[in-house]
């Protein structure tokens, strides 16, 4: 067994939450200190999830010597500085997602992280969850033969407060599309094709609820095997269930239906049809993103979700905005 890798946390807001519960099933490979401006809330949270060390500040995680890592869990604006400080004092670095505000700061992230020789990953956890796992795997074996058409459905009506700091854009790098939904902009073109062009279409938009964010888009797109795809994002609008959305595939030798969350994939095409379930227990991904981040740092490959794959992400997202 290899000795377990220290990770520290840069802010322990709701997300580091949910990170640290989905670390605690990984059996002690992973060890996580916590990190605030607000010393109270980190050693709160380091009592909450069992961690190694609490701190007072970030800068005081990034001179502990017993940190491998650090996981970037601040707003948008903040992810730059704090991973060029972190790869300055030769850490490893898992920044949220949207990493970077701009191509011109993944640039400089890219050149910070050569010369430290350090490993960054980009918290991609969409990338790694079953569903995607299972349909990239259908889509490479042809079981709808060629394809057609893709479309994506992701809607909910998940508001933020008044309070919330995804309200400022300056703080977000964006609306709502741009904070959360590049995860959907990410998992839709990462099934095997590639997406070459791309443009986003805008909602009247309401202001009216404490959630002042434009929390709508629908984005459309050509693939390199000559298919095209639809995505429908919205936090506006009201789901089945609260969040049961119906996404396909669909070739010319059958369809792929499944749950955009990921509860099932319903296959017709090529052979028998088939009820597949990709997988509840790691069913956001997180656990097999923390893996991969581990296996990078001590074998001193790239991990899946790179900054150059993270790159393509932000080059789409322009052209939608542009």
């Amino acid at each position: 067994m290899p000795e377990p890798l220290r990770i520290a946390f840069l802010g322990c807001g709701f997300i580091t939450g949910v990170h640290s519960r989905n670390l605690r099933r990984l059996g002690g490979d992973i060890l996580c200190g916590y990190a605030s401006r607000d010393a109270a809330k980190a050693e709160s949270f380091r009592k909450k999830f069992g961690g190694f060390a609490s701190y007072g500040g970030y800068a005081a995680a990034l001179r502990d010597p017993r940190v491998d890592g650090v996981v970037v869990a601040v707003p948008p604006k903040l992810h730059l500085d704090l991973t060029l400080q972190a790869l300055a004092a030769g850490k490893h670095v898992l920044v949220e997602k949207p990493a970077f505000m701009t191509i011109a700061e993944y640039r400089s992230a890219v050149e910070a992280r050569d010369r430290a020789g350090r490993v960054v990953i980009v918290g991609e956890n969409d990338h790694y969850k079953p569903l995607a796992v299972c349909l990239r795997a259908l889509v490479g074996r042809g079981v709808i033969g060629e394809m057609v058409f893709a479309h994506f459905l992701t809607v909910a009506h998940r508001l933020k407060k008044a309070d919330d700091w995804r309200n400022d854009e300056s703080l977000a790098g964006g609306d709502a599309f741009f904070e959360e939904g590049i995860h959907w902009l990410h998992f839709a073109g990462s099934l095997g094709p590639t997406i070459t062009s791309i443009r986003g279409f805008r909602p009247t938009v309401s202001r009216q609820s404490p959630d002042t964010r434009v929390k709508s888009m629908l984005v459309s797109f050509h693939y390199d095997n000559g298919a095209v795809g639809s995505l429908y994002y919205s936090r506006e609008v009201p789901s089945l269930l609260q969040g049961l959305r119906i996404s396909k595939l669909m070739g010319r030798e059958g369809v792929i239906t499944f749950e955009s969350a990921g509860g099932f994939v319903f296959v017709r095409g090529r052979g028998v049809p088939r009820l597949l379930f990709p997988g509840l227990r790691d069913i956001r991904g997180y656990q097999a993103m923390y893996r991969d981040f581990a296996r990078a740092i001590r074998t001193g490959t790239p991990p899946e979700m790179s900054l150059e794959r993270a790159i393509n992400d932000q080059l789409l997202m322009e052209q939608i905005y542009t």
